[in-house]
């Protein structure tokens, strides 16, 4: 990692938030990210043979599976959940440029081998997608099932509404999360809202949030873009684990126009789980996704 200031959300921040009662461990130097602390969720029995690694997007972090983390442990599944770097209680170094796609990208690698991770359920959503749905075709023996929400393959296509979220980004340092939260998902109260902007007391801590947006390849050239492409061919013909989507219908990024296609593309992917009423956060219905993707899967009922 390039040599820059790094950034620690002071702890107090995180005290009392709504719904959110979770033990935060960390990881001190991750092979390739020295000097860097990784702020982590890891819930359940650790025996388990089942492990759901739950994966945030833009501009949240592990809050965001607050509500689907007890419906899984209810059923003897360990939970891991990571706060990218720049993101919740991870490290935040303060300059955009240190945040690449492979920065991202490898240290979730290098998280599923420190912890030794097998038989993986990939839940992702947002940016958790467009990361992590390019991690099983490198360790196709490790996963086992998908859980996919509102999220795509950065493919070098874009849409006009995601343009526009872009050129948002690029003129606020400083971005509201709470406001962003409210907006993008009508149902967050105000409390909840001010739990997603716990992690970002000002625009100094804000270079992680920001960067995403430039980071999705809008060029079929882009070698991101080239990557993406193998990981949605490998989705389409190698993938043989179990599959469910529910997609948030009011989303107007990554909305059923997206989704929907999706579904179609990645093997084993049953009719997807349609929320009307949900807009690109998911997860804040996630009681309700978590119950339908267990039964899918073949858990018993709840």
């Amino acid at each position: 990692m390039r040599s820059t200031q790094v950034l620690r959300t002071p702890q107090e921040n995180f005290e009392a938030l709504p719904g959110y009662s979770f033990s935060t461990l960390r990881l001190e130097n991750v092979p390739g990210y020295e000097g860097l602390s990784l702020a982590y969720l890891d819930e359940g029995p650790k025996d388990s043979k089942d492990i759901f690694l739950c994966l945030h997007g833009q501009p949240t972090w592990s809050y965001l599976y607050r509500k689907m983390i007890p419906v899984f442990v209810q059923k003897g599944i360990r939970v891991v959940a990571p706060d990218f770097f720049g993101f919740g209680q991870s490290d935040k170094p303060v300059d955009d440029e240190v945040y690449t796609f492979n920065f991202h990208r490898n240290l979730l690698i290098a998280l599923i081998e420190k912890l030794e991770l097998t038989n993986i359920t990939l839940v992702c959503q947002d940016w958790g997608g467009l990361l992590g749905l390019t991690l099983p075709m490198e360790m196709p023996s490790l996963f086992t099932r998908l859980l996919i929400m509102n999220t795509g393959f950065g493919i070098g296509k874009v849409n006009e509404a995601f343009l526009q979220w872009r050129d948002f980004n690029r003129k606020h340092d400083f971005l509201h999360v709470d406001r962003l939260m409210q907006k993008w998902e009508p149902s967050i109260r105000q409390e909840e809202a001010s739990a997603y902007s716990a992690p970002f007391p000002n625009g100094r801590y804000c270079a992680g949030v920001r960067r995403f947006p430039d980071l999705v390849p809008t060029s079929s050239d882009d070698p991101i873009a080239k990557l993406s492409q193998q990981a949605l061919a490998w989705w389409k013909t190698s993938w043989s684990g179990d599959s469910f989507m529910a997609i948030g219908m009011k989303d107007p990024i990554l909305g059923p126009d997206v989704m929907l296609p999706m579904s179609k593309v990645i093997a084993n992917c049953p009719p997807p789980l349609c929320l009307s009423q949900a807009g690109h956060f998911v997860q804040e219905h996630g009681e309700q996704v978590a119950k339908a993707a267990l039964e899918s899967f073949g858990f018993s009922s709840l």
